[in-house]
């Protein structure tokens, strides 16, 4: 591939697998979590992986350091004032959702907090902003840094 020329992988997924178009104000927060999830984790483990070979124990360790529900919560304290008002009503949605699985050592604040966040993300995921969703994880992951909530947790 050329460099400068973008790869569309969404349409090219779309077309390979025959899938629909879905309006993405109809699904639940709990579902553009579900999907952000996974979004946040894969950018994540990305980086991870980026500071080289390393057991899989390890990096595991310092990949689940920045998707924990704590450290989610405190990411999305920081990108709070710079959301959008339609950003902001996505991320509220997600937290104030009623999850059927309860937050594994972690306060429910934080769990919640890190459901709109993932909700978030999904929405964005779903409308193909990745520079949005990469800008966004950056600012929280600077702030992460800067307060050591990464450090030892």
């Amino acid at each position: 591939m050329e460099k400068g020329v973008e790869f569309d992988w969404d349409s090219y997924m779309r077309r390979k697998f025959e899938m629909k178009e879905v309006n993405i104000d109809s699904y639940s927060p709990l579902t553009l979590a579900y999907i952000g999830d996974s979004v946040y984790d894969l950018i994540i483990k990305s980086l991870v992986i980026n500071g080289g070979n390393k057991q899989v124990k390890k990096l595991h360790q310092e990949t689940s350091q920045m998707v924990q529900a704590s450290a989610q919560s405190e990411m999305m304290r920081a990108i709070q004032e710079i959301l959008t008002e339609e950003e902001h009503a996505i991320y509220r949605r997600g937290r104030n959702a009623k999850s059927v699985s309860p937050a594994r050592n972690q306060s429910l604040t934080d769990y919640r907090r890190a459901t709109g966040f993932e909700a978030l993300i999904g929405w964005l995921y779903l409308r193909n902003d990745w520079k949005r969703i990469i800008d966004l994880v950056k600012t929280g992951l600077v702030h992460l840094n800067e307060t050591g909530t990464t450090e030892g947790d």
